[in-house]
């Protein structure tokens, strides 16, 4: 089967170049390797979409997958290990087969940066988390620790103060870098026995066999160490592209963002890329909306003028 377009990536980008697709008479595919929604899937609280005062990421994108499935998208839930763009009509290999399209939307999106420490990997889910939303009820009542300085540590930090008997906000900075309602909220929950902000230190060790029992900070002032007892330990320090895959096909920047015009299109014809995925200035849910209707439309067009419709 030859498909029109096929959507690489289940985030808000995806889901809405997906629903734009399909409602101009497209035959798509979309593929999602592991939970629709993407990164808002995790997220406690979403405030800043336009027309909703709040709802739970969860919940919005439930919200954002009945309406795709509604129109009829068709959802295949497997990795994409390969793409290729060589001939005119492109190839999306999967562990499950190859399909044939037009055009490819990228969506992929960006996975949590690691800390690279030793222990990290094998004390993952047995107190070392990536997460706060997916895990922090594991931790009801509990000693926890989040690393990070932006938006997201301090989301994080305000989420698991209603669970966790005491929150650890560890920081390389002494300002905050998030947005200032979150810092603001998080500097009046710094006045309660709840939350301590530890500042100008980083996260040296883990330490733990079967689960983590506490952590090694280090002063970046004066090189002072310390151990601190904890349950758990989420980690918030930025996310990075899943473009592994994408690295000497097309253009990227430094940090593996790929670059796209405003049309979305990438450095091949027929290819396109959204969300946070590419080279922008504001990764949010609703730019990556944007994007998803921009790339479906700009991908249209080239169906029509390529192959004729």
């Amino acid at each position: 089967m030859l498909y029109d377009t096929i959507i690489i990536g289940g985030g808000p980008a995806g889901l809405t170049a997906a629903i734009y697709s399909i409602r101009a008479g497209k035959k798509i595919l979309l593929f999602e390797r592991e939970v629709i929604g993407g990164q808002v899937a995790y997220t406690s609280m979403v405030e800043n979409y336009t027309g909703i005062k709040h709802i739970d990421g969860g919940t919005l994108s439930a919200m954002m997958l009945e309406h795709a499935k509604s129109l009829g998208v068709e959802i295949n839930y497997s990795e994409v290990i390969d793409i290729d763009f060589s001939d005119k009509i492109k190839k999306v290999i999967t562990h499950k087969g190859t399909f044939d399209t037009k055009t490819i939307i990228l969506c992929l999106g960006a996975s949590a940066k690691k800390l690279n420490l030793e222990n990290e990997k094998l004390l993952l889910g047995k107190g070392v988390s990536y997460c706060a939303t997916c895990d922090g009820n594991f931790f009801k009542d509990k000693i926890v620790a989040v690393v990070g300085g932006g938006s997201t540590s301090l989301e994080d930090t305000i989420y698991l103060s209603n669970i966790a008997k005491k929150v650890y906000l560890i920081k390389r900075r002494q300002e905050f870098n998030g947005e200032k309602i979150l810092c603001d909220k998080v500097l009046s929950l710094a006045k309660t026995p709840k939350v301590e902000v530890i500042t100008c230190s980083a996260v040296e060790k883990l330490i733990g066999k079967d689960k983590l029992e506490k952590i090694v900070i280090k002063n970046l002032v004066n090189g002072n160490e310390k151990e601190i007892e904890l349950d758990g330990l989420f980690i918030a320090i930025g996310r990075k592209p899943d473009t592994e895959m994408l690295i000497g096909k097309i253009e990227l920047d430094e940090k593996g963002y790929i670059f796209t015009d405003e049309k979305m299109q990438t450095s091949i014809p027929g290819l396109y890329a959204c969300g946070d995925v590419r080279v922008k200035q504001l990764r949010q849910i609703v730019t990556a909306v944007s994007d998803g209707a921009i790339a479906s439309v700009n991908a249209n067009d080239y169906i029509l003028k390529e192959f004729g419709g």
